[in-house]
């Protein structure tokens, strides 16, 4: 079994995006391409999460690879824990820091939709066969489109779609996210069906050039991958717009697509032309992904606890810089210095061999 540092770059490079986007100095002041695309087609902030699910699928691969793809009791226990406390985790981050109500508190989030997928996908993968598990999820993105379409002409639409009714039906408004205008959850239950082949498609793509006999052969395949999946999520986008928000079926053929694509820039990098030390950055800032991201998210949120005379210490920071710097780029800068911050922390666990998973 191959071990490929271009999947650990793959995690870094994933998490210090996240972290970039979800940090900025104020919302009022982001780059375009720093946001999420407002509902059809795709920004680079909108293959930072399906990243993230390819990478949790990759990781699986490995640490399944060492119970030999056995489920039993014990194995089981540890999945359905293991998702819990992710979603456990995602709930209290929307909580935190604790100075709302909770008859406001939004239920579903990234942490929890990572929880869902992980379940379901970990299952679907330790009690099928690999032509199976692509069977599984082929069913998933053909029905899928069939399943949205249940809700007429405005299928594809922000207010009308079958994501939101069933969300509004079993979640209420009051604990659905509100950032859209609508009450909306971008991670709502029905788009997290097809997220679940996010994670399969992280592991089987893994499992595949892991067996290969070279490195070169995996950047080939790689590639070929890469630029199929991208070309039959485009030609899909003319019947199934590319859409995150409903985490539409193209949007994942195509953002898997480019995952490929960037993983075999890093194979090329990293292990036919040895270029390791440069990268070193990113295989560290891999190392405690998820733990990571949710000190980031807690850090961030603590400023709200504070004040500096008048206003919030959040406030405060980016009005500090936006006194140097034009506002967009002071409001990058904050985000950027929050990666620098945490890529450090990251080492400064990494140095001392404090590896914490969630």
């Amino acid at each position: 079994m191959q071990r490929y540092l271009a999947l650990d770059a793959l995690r870094g490079l994933t998490i210090a995006l996240m972290i970039l986007v979800n940090t900025p100095g104020s919302w009022n002041f982001v780059y375009s391409p720093l946001l999420h695309a407002s509902w059809h087609g795709v920004t680079p902030t909108d293959f930072v999460f399906p990243f993230f699910l390819f990478i949790v699928g990759s990781a699986m691969y490995f640490a399944f690879k060492k119970q030999d793809f056995i489920l039993d009791t014990g194995s089981a226990i540890k999945i359905v824990k293991r998702s819990i406390i992710m979603f456990l985790i995602g709930l209290a981050l929307n909580a935190y820091p604790f100075t709302s109500s909770i008859e406001s508190l939004r239920i579903m989030g990234v942490l929890q939709r990572i929880g869902i997928a992980y379940f379901f996908a970990a299952f679907i993968i330790l009690s099928f066969k690999r032509q199976q598990v692509l069977l599984i999820s082929l069913i998933i993105l053909v029905a899928y489109p069939f399943i949205l379409s249940l809700a007429g002409e405005g299928a594809y639409s922000l207010e009308m779609n079958l994501v939101r009714d069933i969300d509004l039906a079993i979640l209420t408004p009051v604990h659905m996210y509100g950032g859209m205008g609508i009450a909306f959850d971008p991670e709502g239950l029905l788009s997290t069906l097809p997220s679940i082949v996010s994670v399969l498609f992280g592991f089987e793509i893994t499992r595949f050039i892991s067996q290969l006999e070279s490195k070169n052969h995996s950047f080939t395949k790689l590639l070929q991958l890469g630029v199929i999946a991208i070309a039959l999520g485009l030609l899909l986008d003319l019947i199934v717009p590319i859409n995150k928000a409903l985490w539409t079926s193209s949007y994942v053929i195509y953002t898997t697509g480019f995952a490929c694509l960037i993983l075999a820039l890093f194979v090329y990098l990293i292990d036919l032309k040895k270029i390791e030390k440069p990268m070193s950055p990113l295989f560290i800032y891999g190392t405690n992904p998820l733990f990571i991201y949710v000190l980031s998210w807690v850090w961030v949120a603590s400023y709200g606890l504070f004040q500096v005379g008048d206003i919030g210490l959040h406030q405060w920071m980016f009005a500090s810089l936006s006194t140097m710097l034009p506002e967009k780029l002071a409001s990058f800068v904050f985000a950027f210095s929050h990666v620098a911050l945490f890529g450090w922390f990251s080492k400064w666990l990494y140095d001392r061999k404090i590896f914490i998973k969630i």
